[in-house]
C-alpha cells in the first residue's frame, strides 16, 4: 500500500468542516466569481478533518490552516503563503498532510498552491477548534485565530444567517456566511482582518 514517505500518490479522503476567513466584506465577491472588496485578497482557511485518511495513514481529528497574502484577486496569483499544521500529528500524519498541502494529490490545494509563489513552513502549532455554525472558531498557535459571529442587521441589530449554495466550490459547496470577531495571522506572512468576512462549512474531498 503506497503512504506519504514513498513518493506515490494513494487513495486519500478527508471529511470535515473549513473555517475561513479574509479581508473581503461579508459574503466575499471571490465566492461568486467576484474581485476581492479591497483589491487585493488577504486570507485564510482551516481545515479540522472529522473523518479521513491518506493510503493507509489516518488523519481523523487533526487540524492544519493555510493562510496567504495576494497582491490581488487571487487567479491573478504571486501570493505569499504560510502552512501550519496541528503538532499532534506524528511523523507519517505530518508527510501525509504536507503531500496534501503541495497540491500534488488533487484537492482544492492543487488549485490553490498554483496561486502562490513563496511559502513558509509548515510550522507545527497547537490547534484548538470549535464547531458551532456561525460562531466556530480555530486558534493555531500563536499564528492564527479565526472567530466568528452572526453579522448583524445594521437598522435593527438582529443577527442574520445567510448560506452561500456554491455547486462548484472547490473549498466548499454549502457556506454559512459570518463576520470574523477576531481574524489575525502572525508571523512571516501577518495581517489583522478582524471584523470581516467569515464563513464555515463541510467539505468532503477525494483523490487523487
Amino acid at each position: 500500500m503506497s503512504t506519504a514517505d514513498d513518493g506515490a500518490i494513494p487513495p486519500w479522503h478527508l471529511r470535515g468542516q473549513v473555517i475561513i476567513a479574509c479581508n473581503c466584506d461579508y459574503g466575499c465577491p471571490c465566492n461568486f466569481n467576484g474581485l476581492p472588496s479591497q483589491g487585493k485578497c488577504e486570507g485564510s482557511w482551516s481545515w479540522h478533518v472529522e473523518d479521513g485518511r491518506y493510503g493507509d495513514v489516518p488523519l481523523s481529528g487533526l487540524t492544519f490552516s493555510e493562510a496567504v497574502n495576494w497582491p490581488g484577486a487571487i487567479h491573478h496569483g504571486d501570493g505569499e503563503g504560510i502552512l501550519v499544521i496541528d503538532e499532534a500529528a506524528d511523523a507519517r500524519q505530518r508527510e501525509a498532510l504536507q503531500a496534501l498541502l503541495s497540491g500534488r494529490a488533487g484537492g482544492p490545494w492543487k488549485i490553490i498552491s498554483a496561486t502562490v509563489s513563496r511559502l513558509h513552513g509548515p510550522e507545527f502549532v497547537p490547534f484548538e477548534v470549535h464547531v458551532e455554525d456561525f460562531r466556530s472558531r480555530v486558534r493555531a498557535g500563536d499564528l492564527l485565530r479565526v472567530e466568528m459571529t452572526p453579522v448583524k442587521n445594521p437598522v435593527t441589530g438582529a443577527e442574520v444567517h445567510p448560506r452561500a449554495l456554491l455547486p462548484e466550490g472547490f473549498v466548499c459547496k454549502d457556506a454559512q456566511l459570518a463576520a470574523s470577531t477576531e481574524f489575525t495571522v502572525a508571523g512571516p506572512v501577518s495581517f489583522d482582518h478582524s471584523g470581516r468576512y467569515a464563513a464555515t462549512g463541510p467539505f468532503d474531498y477525494a483523490g487523487p
